[in-house]
């Protein structure tokens, strides 16, 4: 058993597969026209780190009760982790390509981990490997 997926509520599908795909350097697994339950267009997109097994569907916002929460999902807490073999490496490369950190790298016991922003405006942590002694 594993998580298959998880959803993210964008406010557009292009400007969100362009930050996945770009700056975290995710790849895009599916981008299929779908109809949503309300009968609306809709597009099924999924994105998801090389090599892992889980992914984001990356779903549009539909109506106030969804548009008010783009953005603030896990109510302004941190709500998703990027682990990253090189924390220097991917804070260097993400902040050179505009991603917004909230903080520079800091040490924890689990690892180095700096908050950042993703398109929405939900928080993530960047994870480095925990210091071995």
């Amino acid at each position: 058993m594993h998580i298959h997926q998880v959803s993210i509520l964008v406010r557009d599908y292009d400007e969100a597969i362009a930050f996945f795909t770009g700056p975290l350097g995710f790849e895009l697994v599916e981008d299929s026209p779908a109809t949503a339950g309300s009968g609306s267009d809709k597009r099924w997109v999924v994105v998801r780190p090389p090599g892992a097994d889980t992914g984001i569907l990356l779903a549009r916002a539909e109506g106030e009760a969804q548009e008010a929460v783009v953005g603030r999902q896990a109510a302004g807490r941190v709500g998703f982790f990027l682990r990253v073999a090189d924390a220097d490496e991917a804070y260097a490369r993400m902040t050179a390509q505009g991603v917004e950190f909230l903080e520079p790298l800091r040490p924890e016991p689990y690892g180095r981990v700096a908050v950042f922003l993703d398109v929405a405006g939900n928080r993530w942590d960047l994870l480095g490997p925990p210091p071995t002694d």
